[in-house]
């Protein structure tokens, strides 16, 4: 059948997953323009955006900044945000997540098991953890969204400024702040995460 003629194909064309590939050139583009125009890729520098737009910076100077500069990164933040949403709403694969079964099997050792809902396609996202009924869970999420945030700020900016950015650019720092990202992930994969779970 034609894709033309039937939208619902085009539909499943775009919702099944692509060559990873796609995404790389993507990225090698969008950082290859932001260059050109004198950019740095980063969504964490628009928290100081938000501070600044709150009128913080009256009270603290490092929150004093041109918003007319960061116009264009909360049209990011805010593409980024929708694009989300229309991918999550309206293109998202019809089929589960093939998430490998050793995965499934060590996450089950710790207490966190595939929900039925992502059974139907959805992803994996451990539910029966992460909700508001589970207090484990929100300290988790809540110590976790703090200590991201705070990081990627006192770093200079987020695994995408620093491992996309700045290595494309070779800035040593970038380099640091990276290896601190895959030695602190570690840590948290292999140490911390199954001894929190043990609690």
């Amino acid at each position: 059948m034609d894709l033309v003629s039937n939208p619902h194909t085009i539909l499943f064309a775009i919702s099944d997953p692509w060559h990873w590939s796609v995404a790389g050139i993507a990225i090698a583009l969008t950082l290859l323009a932001l260059t050109w125009l004198g950019r740095s890729l980063g969504i964490s520098t628009s928290f100081e955006t938000y501070c600044a737009i709150s009128g913080v910076g009256k009270r603290f100077s490092y929150f004093n900044r041109n918003l007319k500069n960061d116009a264009w990164r909360l049209a990011l933040v805010a593409g980024v945000i929708g694009g989300g949403f229309i991918a999550s709403q309206f293109l998202s694969s019809p089929e589960a997540v093939n998430i490998n079964p050793n995965t499934l099997e060590y996450l089950a050792s710790m207490g966190i098991t595939y929900p039925e809902s992502d059974v139907k396609g959805i992803g994996f996202v451990p539910t029966s953890l992460f909700n508001f009924g589970n207090v484990k869970g929100l300290l988790m999420a809540i110590a976790g969204g703090f200590m991201v945030g705070f990081g990627a700020r006192y770093a200079g900016g987020c695994t995408s400024g620093h491992a996309i950015t700045g290595l494309s650019h070779l800035q040593l720092p970038s380099l640091l702040s990276v290896i601190g990202f895959f030695i602190g992930g570690i840590l948290m994969t292999w140490f911390i995460f199954p001894w929190l779970m043990s609690l």
